[in-house]
């Protein structure tokens, strides 16, 4: 397997719960809350605040996560580099949609505002 497919893989089988508190950490640390950081994944995913603890109780891969979504329809206007990669260069469907979020996180950390955020028209 080559390492592109070995990063996809890595991706796909960490699970969300494991990484939900990195994100809840980082907003908070500047700023920014725990509710705006769920309107952020809410916008993104379309999960409610009850499905989105059962998904973290459940203990779900991202695979698992993002099979689940409802994807936002203007997600394709989520752009640039997070996590050293180019977003829109990204061809595996799931590590893009991971790297969405990854994205929307960072911008919130950031101060950027949240229609912005949620790629308000």
């Amino acid at each position: 397997m080559n390492r592109a497919a070995d990063h996809h893989e890595r991706i796909a089988k960490m699970t969300f719960s494991s990484v939900y508190p990195h994100y809840v950490a980082k907003v908070e640390g500047k700023g920014r809350t725990k509710d705006e950081l769920h309107q952020v994944i809410s916008w993104l995913t379309g999960f409610d605040e009850k499905k989105l603890q059962k998904l973290i109780k459940e203990q779900v891969t991202f695979e698992q996560f993002f099979q689940r979504a409802k994807l936002n329809p203007n997600a394709h206007l989520i752009t640039g580099v997070i996590c050293g990669y180019r977003i829109e260069e990204i061809d595996n469907p799931l590590t893009k949609h991971v790297r969405y979020l990854d994205k929307l996180v960072d911008e919130l950390a950031k101060g950027r505002k949240m229609e912005k955020i949620l790629r308000a028209e």
